[in-house]
């Protein structure tokens, strides 16, 4: 029976707020600081503290007594040509002009509220606009009248005036004015919000007490635009020690409590929220470590992570070493040699081997074991538990153990291992997997994909758990961008594709199939190509006439440890020219700037997505598909047979089994009716073990398992993986386990009978429903 839940672990909900305070803060006090900066005063100095705060006031909202709207517009020409480029070209023909917003707002009194709004160009005030919203009861009930305005204004003036709103600028006090501001900014029309407290960036004097609400909204809009780079997204934030400060050093508020809540399960909730509670009573510290910031699944997920756990009062931080570009070829090498994808004669020589060590070394005594660092013992202010990512870091390992042999560390590894080669005595695999074990086998717990062939014989069963990769179903990847907003990033990739000579997408005239990857040897992108013009050669054979034949789009970010992609682009294209000249005006070939809500319009808009991988970790591209409502061709490798279930929500074919590809792409593009079942069925499929909630579950269990049964010695304490899944024991544990009728992905995978591991007969492919 499933126990009702304990309240007592909720988090107070955003919407319930002190108003006294809020009015306070809102009415022209002076910006809030710590009680240590307050000092006593006479009779005589709070009276004039009192008339100086009326008098501020009455200048924050004297000028504009009657509002103000918006007064410049785009010209009528203009406006004409826009709205004949969209009706002839799509939503991605149009280019819209880039503006910045800035917000702030003060109470005129106990029912009214003063907002302004100021638009930047970057350059300077464009144009601004005063409103009294008359509140009433409003707060009390829930309504939130201040968002409202907001968005309306902003949508409103983005429409008449073809432009788009990057970010916006708001002090503190408006967050708390205001609760949903910063997340209907966020979610509903694809708005940066950054908080910023007025007075942060002037120790000696702050103007922001003095200024009207129409010139702290222009204050907001300036410091606003200094959080965002040349590629239009916040700027990446790694502070003193490798911190990695995300949202733009924390001062992007994205998203809500409740906003996660909506993306998970009662179950999955309620279950999180009890190792939150304990994290936070026993004020536990969790450090993860990995080799870079950005670019790929890794730092997604930790993105992700970090947000979240913010949210939820948990002490979570996220560090990355000082990087040396040239440790990062060998570490790729290292990479493409354990999942098979290398020269069979490449090898990591000793030399190498010691240029990695010194590397972690080095940034391990400079930023991480020095006083106040992360890896100080616990009782010093260190981390209680340490999470290591991927083989970059292992090598921290020993280091931690040597100086806190009582303190876990947890293993995770992300990528496909050829557990077979490393099984071969003398093989290049065998030789780094010892190098790499000689260091991880110190770990406590070895965390791996749910898929055993990736785990190498020397790793003792009883370290082993399983748990995904995951994705965020609220970051700019994932969350519903509406149409204005999805032009606007089509645009983007079609100006990209302008100044490459690339062929432009020209959806929606044009479907199109897309594959969202890096450019790396693993992804099959060859395959990819191979099946595009396959299914264009059926096409004509058969004499098939689909309407406007459908693009093909290859498109992906970089990253800073990924020194394959120029090789892998240039063989691709290669190819193009070489066997497919006639296709190259229908395939368009992009390495893109790193812009989440780019890569969302591409998957979110194709018709067909592929992931074509030869060798993979999870790829949780495919869940993202999936949740967008996109019907997947997908190859059977790594953990991607898990998320799919074919011929329901898509296709499995072999590696390298371009006809098969081809043969789907028929299929889909014909049947109209297979599309929409296989639509519903992949939007509807997806479990909550690959979203950021399940993932949060999953390491604040262990987290909060660790520390209290605390590492194995003399054959007590310690937590047994011993094949488990770790969302599965973090449920129990907390009594909700799986219902029935729940999604989950399948556990056949990992099934063992008789010491070896059965796929189960179903071949372990798709989100299974829970049957009790």
């Amino acid at each position: 029976m499933t126990p009702s839940p304990d309240t007592s672990s909720r988090i107070p909900s955003p919407q319930i707020i002190d108003h006294d305070r809020i009015r306070t803060l809102a009415s022209g006090n002076p910006s809030p600081r710590s009680s240590d900066d307050a000092t006593p005063t006479t009779s005589d100095q709070q009276d004039s503290a009192s008339s100086n705060k009326f008098r501020r006031f009455a200048q924050a909202t004297m000028a504009f007594e009657k509002g103000r709207t918006f007064s410049t517009g785009t010209s009528v020409h203009r406006k004409r040509r826009m709205s004949t480029l969209v009706e002839k070209e799509g939503q991605y023909g149009a280019s819209l002009t880039t503006l910045y917003l800035g917000i702030s707002a003060v109470f005129a009194d106990d029912h009214t509220a003063v907002v302004a709004l100021a638009i930047h160009d970057t350059i300077y005030l464009v144009d601004f606009s005063v409103k009294y919203i008359v509140l009433d009861d409003a707060m009390k009930m829930g309504a939130d009248l201040i968002a409202d305005h907001v968005l309306a204004e902003v949508e409103r003036y983005e429409h008449e005036n073809f432009s788009k709103f990057i970010g916006a600028g708001l002090p503190t006090t408006l967050k708390y004015m205001s609760p949903s501001l910063c997340s209907r900014l966020w979610l509903e029309v694809d708005i940066v919000p950054v908080v910023l407290r007025p007075d942060d960036e002037h120790k000696e004097k702050s103007f922001w007490d003095v200024k009207r609400v129409d010139e702290q909204a222009d204050s907001m809009a300036r410091k606003c635009i200094m959080n965002f780079g040349p590629s239009l997204v916040p700027l990446l934030q790694v502070g003193w020690r490798g911190v990695v400060q995300t949202d733009a050093g924390f001062r992007a508020h994205l998203t809500t409590v409740q906003n996660h809540k909506d993306t998970c399960g009662n179950a999955t909730w309620e279950a999180m929220l009890s190792y939150a509670k304990k994290l936070r009573g026993n004020k536990t510290k969790i450090a993860f470590f990995s080799s870079t910031p950005q670019g790929g699944g890794v730092a997604l997920m930790r993105h992700a992570l970090v947000r979240f756990a913010r949210l939820m009062g948990v002490d979570l931080t996220w560090y990355v070493p000082k990087p040396r570009p040239g440790v990062f070829r060998i570490t790729k090498n290292m990479h493409n040699i354990l999942q098979g994808v290398s020269h069979p004669d490449q090898w990591i020589s000793a030399e190498e081997k010691e240029a990695i060590i010194d590397w972690i070394e080095e940034n391990a005594a400079r930023y991480w074991f020095s006083e106040g660092g992360p890896l100080r013992a616990p009782e010093e202010g260190g981390a209680d538990v340490v999470i290591i990512d991927d083989p970059q870091m292992p090598g921290l390992i020993p280091l931690i153990k040597k100086a806190t042999p009582g303190r876990p560390v947890l293993y995770r590894s992300h990528i496909q291992t050829r557990s077979d080669l490393i099984a071969q005595s003398g093989s290049p695999q065998a030789d780094i997997w010892d190098f790499l074990w000689s260091n991880i086998q110190g770990c406590d717990m070895f965390i791996s994909h749910p898929v055993p062939i990736f785990v190498p014989h020397t790793v003792p069963r009883e370290k082993v758990a399983y748990l995904p990769a995951t994705t965020d179903w609220l970051d700019g990847l994932n969350k519903p961008l509406n149409e204005w907003d999805s032009g606007y990033y089509g645009n983007i990739y079609n100006i990209a594709c302008h100044s490459q000579r690339m062929t432009e997408v020209n959806w929606p005239a044009r479907k199109y199939i897309v594959q969202v990857a890096r450019f790396d040897p693993s992804k099959g992108i060859p395959t990819v190509i191979d099946s595009y013009a396959e299914f264009r050669r059926r096409c004509d054979a058969a004499n098939i006439s689909i309407t406007n034949i459908p693009q093909l789009v290859v498109c992906g970010n970089g990253s800073v440890d990924d020194p394959d992609a120029s090789l892998i682009y240039d063989q691709t294209m290669n190819q193009l020219e070489k066997y497919y000249p006639d296709l190259i005006q229908d395939v368009s070939l992009m390495r893109l700037d790193p812009n989440d809500q780019v890569i969302n319009t591409m998957l979110a808009n194709a018709h067909v997505v592929l992931q074509l991988s030869t060798r993979e970790g999870f790829e949780v591209k495919v869940s993202e598909a999936l949740h967008a409502g996109r019907p997947v061709i997908v190859t059977a490798t790594g953990g991607i047979p898990l998320q799919v279930k074919d011929g329901v929500n898509g296709f499995l074919v072999q590696p390298g089994d371009w006809k098969a590809v081809a043969g789907h792409l028929m299929d889909l593009f014909t049947d109209e009716e297979l599309w929409k079942k296989m639509s519903y069925a992949a939007r509807t499929g997806v479990s909550d073990e690959v979203g950021t909630v399940g993932n949060a579950l999953s390491w604040f269990y262990l987290a909060a398992k660790w520390k209290e049964v605390g590492v194995e010695k003399h054959g007590k304490g310690g937590l047994k993986g011993d094949g488990r899944w770790v969302n599965d024991m973090a449920r129990e544990e907390a009594g909700f386990p799986y219902a029935e009728g729940e999604n989950r992905l399948p556990r056949s995978f990992t099934q063992v009978r008789d010491g070896s591991v059965h796929p189960g007969e179903d071949g372990g492919q798709a989100v299974e429903k829970v049957v009790v």
